[in-house]
């Protein structure tokens, strides 16, 4: 759940909820009916309400598990459905629930202009889980591993040396003075746009251009969603806040929960879309989403959004939630398509959305929707995909599997809409990964990891797959890449790692094992980290933004990342630093909930990351928050694509044009199956082109050097040099544009172009000698 105000959590919620203040939204009929109901037999229906009323409540006891809970507490694996003592006593139809959204109010201000509304009161609260945790910060024994240290050796022998950029730019986010809400954590998010950069906090957020200068706020979410009058949005905002560009709109998406108390009866979900692409003085329209009018008890935690659009039918905001009706008892996920196009465009919609129950879940919750930002849009069709692991009510299970669910939605016939298998929505997959253990333990819940100078622990939420889960269109591979917190044993004693996947969902399809996968550790250097958040640039190279910590550290911010020719299942570029901390949280242990990472939409290149950190050593209603950005200096990108294997189906060639290194990725179709490393030349000499020049069936390479004008072509045996044919030397004003066979003997030819006047030849080549010259 979002966060923890100033005061330790001794109880959940002191406030007490004024019934007057619920609110329900009803047809005027049904309002008329209730208004207009008086008759003689008001005495029998009081008694009949009453029965009604008492049998519901039974029911609901027996189904929220309320006589199973030490069943529940010591439940550690799947079970069958008719035994799980969260399962609901209804039976899900597998048909989709129409949930009409109120709104849109307009609302045309700058933001600079609108009247403060302080947050809302401080309450006590603590993580929301699939079973619950204990929260005691309590050090657990740390111990190293001496394998793990073996392991990390050998492979920083094999790995490249590492380049990992440092910040082009960081600044300072909203504090938790400026924040307004004395609570923890931030839930620190945001996103980058063409010309802003948009930060959210607990209760608030704020605008800042792209060089770090505050546009506008922090703006509370209290002022931000008043309009939304006769609904908690109004005055009763609470945190767990989400911020994303629409790149392919050019809108802004704004989101936080909102409730008068919890537990309780009115839980809605308060969204805010701009209707330009600017988010200080353009305008917004704002909505407001009830998690559930059918169980208007479930509260709707640790809200994630992500964009998807195919062009056509699938597109949509996506929306996932936990329900829980009181700190220990979870009663599903709810995930939700909100109608994009509608909203963009400020009309009135209506929600999507299906309730999956505990049992059809296993020991999963936290379902996260994958988010297009780079490559080409998800094809026509093309259904939205959640993922999610399980988080089991004992630690120290060791894990080898991700679950995977499609969402197709149907907003003209909204009843063709499905999520998962049947109609009890279990996943479309359960794709085989390396074992993991959840990073948590049973004596200290989350809070496991060590600082520098206190005793107290923090928070790892690691059990969960974290926003965002980015999905990729590249060259027609189609991936989804996510991140969570692992442990590094299976006590989880010793540093926990960031676990990261490369799925291939190519075709809609998952996969039954990852393209890769690792723990990233940084050769075991000791540190902990935890709190990920991926994201991939438009080459396909990826970087994941994280906290650090160790009992010689005080929390930090650091990234690592990889380029899209590095060997499989590494981050090979390395870590480097986005800031360092400047002290430590004194308690109590809450962290995080999440970071993001995203990709800036002017280049696609540009990473920016947002997190938390401490600037000097205080409890944890002091955090910090920051900014930064890197990108890759020199990106290795795929040159051609040609069968160097002779198996009918294309490889990728690719060049590091820093380093001079070349690899040779061996495809099964869309699927990596190796990879080769041809060693490093000069970086004089580049790669022109890849084709086969002897007609053996196999790829040959063509090189030429842009000091000398020289070109060579290496006939391969495959993945080897079998020999090497000198073509001379030209002027250094003709490059090699491409090759293929024109001519249809079996055997490639080049296509010449002059940089400085523009002209193009093909050379008709018999093998490697040329036979004819065509203008």
């Amino acid at each position: 759940m979002g966060f923890h105000p100033t005061q330790p959590y001794l109880s959940t919620y002191l406030r007490r909820f004024n019934e007057k203040r619920c609110l329900h939204y009803v047809s005027s009929s049904t309002m008329k009916k209730k208004s207009t109901s008086q008759s003689g037999f008001f005495n029998l229906r009081v008694l009949i309400g009453l029965f009604v009323f008492l049998a519901g409540v039974f029911v609901a006891l027996v189904g929220f598990g309320a006589f199973s809970n030490v069943f529940a507490q010591t439940k550690g694996t799947r079970t069958a459905p008719q035994t799980n003592p969260s399962n609901r006593t209804q039976t899900p139809s597998g048909s989709p629930d129409i949930v009409q959204m109120v709104g849109p109010v307009a609302l045309n201000q700058d933001l600079r202009n609108l009247p403060y509304i302080p947050p809302k009161e401080e309450f006590d609260e603590k993580p929301l889980t699939r079973y619950p945790h204990p929260g005691t910060g309590l050090p657990p024994q740390t111990e190293s591993s001496s394998f793990q240290w073996l392991q990390s050796l050998i492979k920083g022998i094999l790995r490249p040396i590492p380049t990992m950029p440092g910040p082009l730019l960081t600044f300072d986010g909203t504090n938790a003075a400026q924040s307004g809400c004395g609570c923890t954590p931030p839930d620190t998010n945001g996103d980058v746009g063409p010309s802003h950069y948009v930060q959210s906090v607990n209760t608030s957020f704020r605008v800042f251009d792209k060089s770090g200068n505050t546009l506008a706020g922090p703006t509370t979410f209290n002022s931000f969603f008043a309009p939304l009058t006769g609904t908690p949005c109004q005055n009763q905002n609470d945190g767990d806040p989400f911020v994303f560009y629409d790149q392919m709109a050019d809108r802004w998406v704004v989101s936080d929960f909102a409730f008068p108390s919890f537990p309780g009866t009115s839980f809605f979900q308060c969204i805010g879309v701009s209707q330009t692409g600017d988010p200080v003085s353009g305008g917004w329209n704002l909505y407001a989403l009830q998690i559930d009018p059918a169980n208007p008890n479930q509260l709707g935690d640790y809200p994630k959004f992500a964009l998807w659009s195919d062009g056509a039918l699938q597109d949509a905001y996506f929306l996932t939630v936990n329900l829980f009706i009181n700190n220990t008892t979870f009663v599903g996920v709810r995930a939700f398509a909100l109608d994009r196009a509608s909203m963009i465009s400020g009309g009135p919609t209506d929600a999507i959305a299906f309730t999956i129950t505990p049992a059809a879940l296993g020991d999963s919750y936290s379902l996260v929707p994958a988010s297009f930002r780079t490559g080409n849009p998800p094809p026509a069709g093309r259904d939205e995909m959640l993922l999610a692991v399980d988080s089991p009510a004992s630690g120290g299970v060791t894990l080898n599997q991700v679950k995977g669910w499609k969402f197709h939605v149907d907003f003209g016939t909204p009843a063709n809409s499905t999520l998962g298998i049947g109609a009890n929505h279990t996943p479309n997959a359960e794709i085989t990964v390396a074992g993991f253990v959840d990073a948590f333990t049973n004596a200290a819940g989350f809070a496991i990891v060590p600082q520098n100078g206190t005793a107290q622990r923090l928070d790892t939420l690691g059990d969960k797959i974290m926003t965002p889960m980015v999905y990729q269109n590249l060259g027609g591979t189609e991936s989804l890449w996510a991140s969570g917190t692992v442990c590094t044993d299976q006590n989880c004693t010793g540093p926990t790692a960031v676990r990261w996947y490369q799925f291939d969902v190519t075709g809609g399809t998952f996969p039954a094992t990852p393209v890769q996968q690792q723990n990233w550790t940084n050769g075991s250097d000791g540190l902990w980290r935890w709190m990920p958040s991926i994201a991939v640039d438009a080459n396909g190279n990826t970087a994941i933004g994280y906290s650090t910590s160790s009992p010689a550290q005080d929390p930090s911010i650091r990234y690592a990342g990889r380029l899209a020719s590095d060997p499989l299942n590494d981050l090979a570029q390395g870590e480097a630093v986005m800031i360092a901390g400047g002290g430590h949280d004194t308690g109590p242990s809450r962290w995080g909930d999440y970071t993001m990472t995203t990709i800036d939409p002017s280049d696609h290149l540009l990473f920016w990351h947002t997190n938390e950190y401490f600037a000097a050593t205080g409890s944890g209603f002091t955090w910090s928050t920051r900014v930064g950005k890197f990108q890759f200096p020199t990106r290795a990108t795929p040159l051609v694509k040609s069968d160097f294997n002779g198996d009918g189906k294309a490889d990728i060639l690719w060049q590091n044009s820093s380093t001079g290194q070349r690899v040779i990725w061996l495809m099964d179709g869309t699927a990596l199956q190796s990879v080769v490393n041809l060693g490093t030349v000069a970086t004089s000499w580049s790669i022109a082109g890849s084709s086969d020049f002897n007609g053996d069936g196999k790829a040959d390479i063509l090189w030429q050097n842009t000091s000398t004008g020289q070109r060579v072509i290496w006939l391969m045996n495959g993945t080897a040099p079998q020999s090497v044919v000198n073509l001379g030397t030209v002027a250094t004003s003709w490059s090699i544009a491409g090759s293929s066979d024109f001519n249809g003997d079996g055997k490639a030819d080049l296509v010449w172009q002059n940089t400085s006047t523009g002209q193009r030849v093909i050379l008709l080549m018999n093998g490697t000698a040329l036979q004819s010259v065509v203008n």
